[in-house]
């Protein structure tokens, strides 16, 4: 699969999840993008990431309950339990530390760090599912220096759990099996090691490659086109997400990334970057990268929805408030036909791919049958 079909995908749900804090949905999602993940990962290092983000996901949501709790959770009237409180000087007005800890502020705060959370996911899922280095030759040719930062970049959670993988097996192979912070010493500097070494490897790699050289002068014009298309999308962005006026933010957005995708163009005729078996993009990766972006229009076109100008049966069936549930008086959040509809997108690539396993041990079968049938072609050798 092409990478960059993979990170639309992710892309797409993550920007899905930035419009609910639904957590039913949201569980749904994870789950859902748990399992791509678990059916479609290869056997490569950097696939073996996302239980590092599932990690960090639930770190995050108990840190922000720790903070919610510690610095005052009083919005609402259900009180859980009441903490010592400890006054603070003047300069400190408006912070507080312990008192009562409502039902309402625990519930609002578990619901924007489980979107946090959602999202970290999505950026691990993308991680684990996309292949890096394919990923860097599939990038326009202006942007192949940037590519390789941000590459290099997203790598290197991956790298560095291989590594710690790596060492923690020589360790155990020599008969040092200890899991203590006292171990943590012995297996930082063989880390840092293979770290500079891939390092050094990647620059020389670089360097014989001819990174950087390019064989003319830059086109005239192409910067300042390229700076007015960024300032118009992100202008359309800010105007598509925060105003009224989100026809004329999706103008400014679309007429910015042509000029983009014209200005990159032009600026990357100058450079001497070739591509070696180039991915090719098919109707399978089409249909995965549309499946995340019809997420995001499923759940931000939902969001943008004004329950009193709709009819009774389309609030039943729609229900724009389910995407935010109420945390002031509590509300049991529900599930509508849209959320479903998303959850169903992000289970898309399940049947659009085959598992890479399955297909590795297909492929190792038939050159078993094959080398079975030419066996038995072969004629019988004679002996003496």
């Amino acid at each position: 699969m092409h990478p960059w079909a993979w990170w639309c995908w992710a892309i797409g749900i993550g920007i899905a999840v930035s419009g609910t804090t639904n957590p039913l949905l949201l569980a749904l999602i994870a789950t859902a993008m748990v399992v791509v993940v678990m059916l479609r990962r290869s056997e490569a290092p950097w696939a073996r990431s996302v239980r590092a983000y599932l990690i960090l996901a639930l770190f995050v949501i108990g840190m922000r309950l720790f903070f919610r709790i510690l610095l005052g959770g009083s919005t609402g009237e259900t009180v859980l339990f009441t903490l010592p409180q400890i006054p603070l000087p003047e300069w400190a007005a408006g912070i507080t530390l312990g008192g009562p800890v409502t039902a309402e502020a625990i519930t609002g705060t578990l619901y924007e760090a489980f979107r946090l959370a959602v999202m970290l996911l999505c950026v691990g899922a993308a991680n684990a599912l996309a292949n890096p280095r394919q990923a860097l030759r599939s990038v326009p040719a202006a942007l192949y220096e940037a590519s390789v930062a941000v590459v290099i970049a997203l790598s290197v959670a991956p790298q560095l759990i291989e590594s710690i993988a790596r060492v923690r097996r020589a360790r155990r192979l020599r008969g040092d099996s200890t899991a203590t912070l006292r171990a943590l010493g012995t297996i930082a500097m063989p880390v840092l090691a293979d770290a500079i070494d891939r390092s050094l490897a990647l620059a020389a790699g670089m360097e014989a490659r001819g990174f950087g050289r390019t064989r003319g002068l830059p086109t005239a014009g192409t910067l300042p086109v390229m700076l007015i298309s960024s300032a118009a999308a992100t202008l359309g962005v800010f105007l598509l997400l925060g105003s009224p006026f989100w026809q004329t933010g999706a103008w400014l957005l679309v007429l910015g990334m042509i000029g983009g995708g014209l200005g990159l163009r032009a600026a990357g005729a100058r450079l001497r970057v070739t591509t070696y078996r180039p991915l090719p993009w098919r109707f399978t990766e089409t249909l995965i990268a549309a499946s995340g972006v019809l997420a995001a229009v499923l759940v931000l076109g939902v969001g943008w929805l004004d329950p009193d100008t709709m009819s009774p049966a389309l609030v039943v069936l729609l229900d724009p408030l389910a995407l935010s549930p109420s945390t002031d008086p509590l509300q049991w959040p529900t599930l509508t036909l849209p959320m479903l509809l998303v959850v169903a997108l992000v289970l898309a690539p399940l049947p659009l791919t085959r598992p890479r396993r399955a297909a590795t041990v297909e492929s190792t079968r038939n050159d078993t049958r094959v080398r079975l049938l030419r066996a038995q072609a072969e004629p019988e050798p004679t002996w003496r």
